[in-house]
């Protein structure tokens, strides 16, 4: 048997594309309608997970399974990368990237990057710096010919009509990310073990084709965030000798109280992260903000990344609110930068 991530066999991890039909949006932290984020993080997944679930009378369950499960959680999400064509891109390890000055690319321009290219930095292999260019406005590092990255910032106009008074005309500009033809965003889906495969799959296959039709991400009310049937295939991810216990994350992390990491080593960055809920008991209140551990971070740790969730809910919500911060890694070796 053929093990991938963390030592799970490599049958229950699986790459999820989603080929959009229309405009996505991520809003930024600062709120901007003119500003739109590239990045749909692993705890926005889990939340919309969450209420596609409730939709599908699965809630209670799923929360036992995930949120406040004693042990692992049954599955656990990547952030959202971008793909082009048969390419798929992902947040490189921070270990690893930016490599050395170049004159011919600057890499330091690169949020996203092939997993070929990866796969040959861990195998100390050069880059080929003629085949390869950064897209500043994606800032994914893309073949140099033809050399368009997978989306497009732009910015949609909308008119607001004063309903008493027609000649009253507020026009608002929200930006959103448009994607080329055979390009998309994709996800690993992770499920802990036989049995969570074989009881959460096909939930989890319901809920995100229900997201695909109903949209994920904002303006949903105008259809945006909506794509076709979401692709399924089993993930297998880069191979290589890893022999120090070097985590690079593919998803935002919430360190479990079992989780063992070395936090004078590694190298790693943190984010901030807010939002609003969307329950029905309380629409649109602010979620607690939390210090989460960003994707691309390569961490230190004797055992296997967990992760946990943390409930965000402010005080006297009627339920709890919960924020995933589980763990979806990839081992690789340990680089101190030169």
């Amino acid at each position: 048997m053929s093990f991938g991530m963390s030592g799970v066999p490599s049958n229950l991890s699986f790459a999820v594309r989603f080929r959009p039909v229309g405009p996505w949006r991520f809003g930024p932290d600062s709120g901007a309608r003119d500003r739109v984020d590239l990045i749909y993080h692993s705890d926005a997944l889990f939340s919309a997970v969450c209420s596609a679930m409730s939709q599908l009378g699965l809630a209670e369950e799923w929360l036992q399974a995930t949120a406040t499960a004693a042990s692992a959680p049954a599955v656990r999400f990547s952030s959202f990368f971008p793909f082009s064509g048969d390419t798929l891109l992902v947040v490189p390890p921070r270990s690893l990237w930016p490599p050395p000055e170049s004159t011919k690319i600057r890499y330091k321009g690169a949020h996203f990057v092939p997993l070929p290219v990866i796969e040959s930095l861990l195998s100390d292999k050069a880059i080929d710096e003629d085949r390869w260019t950064v897209d500043g406005e994606s800032e994914c590092l893309v073949p140099s010919n033809p050399g368009r990255g997978p989306f497009r910032v732009a910015l949609r106009s909308t008119a607001g009509v004063e309903r008493l008074n027609h000649a009253a005309v507020e026009i608002h500009s929200t930006a959103c990310l448009e994607f080329a033809r055979g390009a998309g965003l994709w996800t690993i889906v992770q499920f802990a073990d036989e049995d969570a495969a074989s009881r959460w799959q096909a939930p989890v296959r319901s809920a995100l084709l229900l997201l695909a039709d109903s949209g994920l991400g904002g303006e949903r009310s105008r259809g945006w965030g909506r794509s076709e049937r979401p692709e399924w295939q089993a993930w297998t991810p880069p191979e290589s000798a890893a022999t120090d216990q070097a985590h690079w994350l593919l998803s935002l992390y919430t360190p479990a109280q079992t989780d063992d990491v070395d936090w004078k080593r590694g190298n790693y960055a943190t984010v901030l992260r807010s939002g609003r809920i969307e329950s029905v008991a309380r629409w649109g209140e602010p979620k607690l903000s939390t210090t989460m551990i960003a994707e691309g971070s390569v961490l230190l740790a004797s055992n296997e990344l967990r992760g946990a969730a943390s409930n965000v809910a402010p005080e006297g919500f009627p339920h709890p609110v919960y924020r995933a911060g589980f763990a979806v890694t990839i081992p690789i070796p340990w680089r101190v930068a030169a």
